[in-house]
């Protein structure tokens, strides 16, 4: 039997107004704007600002912004006592998911308009980035460090991990990367969260659930694997035998392909360039590794099927965050810690959009290929009768 549309590929499903692809063309677009001009021009504040309200932000508007990100960084000394119970070697996905969800039980926030909704979206990406410090502190049996309100998102995040301020080219360099993982369309967290918000389930819910998405290794967890690929190839000699032999046996290159970019995913090209600069600092091998594989990935898949792959976002991510010196295991964690406000501004879209019926739920239909026994269904039988 035919397979009916695996993984909803092309298949649209609502109108959106935060942010567009064109896959043949390598664009991504937040709200109007090229994602390479606002990573050259905005900050993650601002371009979070643009992605909740449709429009940049006046200068009045961003310090009040900022002011109130600012204010909603501390989470409840409770749920960092709570943290603390937790096995250290718990996986961070799933403590994250765990105490977003829980943010409910701390805060009974109104969420019947748009305008309320907004305050709820600042509790959310504030709170996410100090939940994820407290748990690397924790787990590591180190002093909570308290939020830093001279600071700015990036540089707070990085000073309450390691309780040291950033050199304004390393805070530039994770602003950047908070710009560029903040939304997607429809990937598959996205699409998560909007379909959890169809149901008129609360923000926290929906981001919760959007976290489980993320998790995945074919989701936000690709980072992760291609930090290990890097580590098992070690050494930059070993690249080409390392991914001719992968693809011998059939195995996916982590890091290499996308579902929607047909060219350079953009926010690849900007990975790439920092991942460079951080190298050219540091010492470190990683670039020119990952650069190698991107290189022999290429040209093994065109000489092998005669077609051409790319890098996304995944492939100069991994070997950037190493670089900075973030566990391997937050990588996905700090996706999300950008990503939460993608997800914020889709479910204040699915739930207040204009357009959209207030009835409205994702319900789409299965197609059944299981067993058939007839118009009138199988015949049940006891347990006796059961061969």
């Amino acid at each position: 039997m035919e397979t009916k549309n695996i993984g909803l590929r092309g298949i649209e499903v609502a109108d959106t107004k935060v942010s567009n692809i064109d896959g043949e063309k390598g664009k991504l677009i937040y709200r109007g704007y090229d994602i390479l001009d606002l990573t050259k021009n905005s900050t993650f504040e601002e371009t979070s600002y643009l992605l909740l309200h449709d429009d940049l932000p006046t200068k009045a508007q961003l310090d009040e912004f900022r002011s109130k990100l600012k204010e909603a960084r501390f989470i409840p000394k409770q749920m960092q006592i709570n943290m603390g119970n937790w096995r250290k070697d718990a996986d961070p996905m799933d403590m994250l998911q765990a105490f977003v969800s829980a943010l409910a039980g701390y805060y009974d926030e109104e969420f019947s308009s748009k305008e309320s909704s907004y305050d709820r979206a600042i509790n959310l990406i504030s709170k996410t980035a100090t939940i994820i410090a407290s748990w690397y502190r924790i787990r590591n049996d180190l002093p909570i460090i308290d939020p830093d309100p001279s600071l700015d998102h990036a540089a707070n995040f990085i000073y309450m991990m390691f309780g040291e301020k950033p050199d304004p080219k390393i805070e530039k360099t994770f602003d950047t990367c908070l710009i560029l993982h903040a939304e997607h369309t429809f990937n598959a967290s996205t699409f998560i969260a909007r379909q959890v918000a169809s149901t008129r389930a609360h923000m926290y819910s929906a981001a919760s659930a959007a976290i489980g998405a993320l998790s995945g290794e074919l989701h936000g967890g690709a980072n992760y694997e291609v930090m290990r690929m890097l580590l098992d190839i070690e050494d930059i000699n070993n690249v080409e035998s390392w991914i001719t032999q992968r693809m011998d046996k059939g195995e996916k290159i982590m890091g290499m392909g996308h579902a929607v970019y047909k060219t350079y995913d953009p926010r690849a090209q900007v990975l790439k360039e920092l991942s460079r600069t951080v190298a050219e600092k540091t010492g470190d091998p990683w670039y020119k590794i990952t650069e190698k594989v991107e290189k022999t990935t290429i040209e093994e898949m065109k000489k092998r099927k005669g077609m051409d792959i790319y890098p996304n976002v995944d492939l100069y991510s991994a070997s950037l965050y190493y670089m900075l010196k973030f566990p391997m295991d937050l990588n996905t964690p700090i996706f999300a810690l950008s990503r939460v406000v993608g997800w914020a501004a889709h479910i204040i879209e699915e739930k207040f959009a204009e357009a959209a019926p207030k009835t409205a739920l994702y319900r789409p239909k299965a197609v059944y290929v299981g067993k058939y026994c007839g118009p009138e269904g199988c015949e049940y039988k006891t347990l006796d009768l059961r061969k």
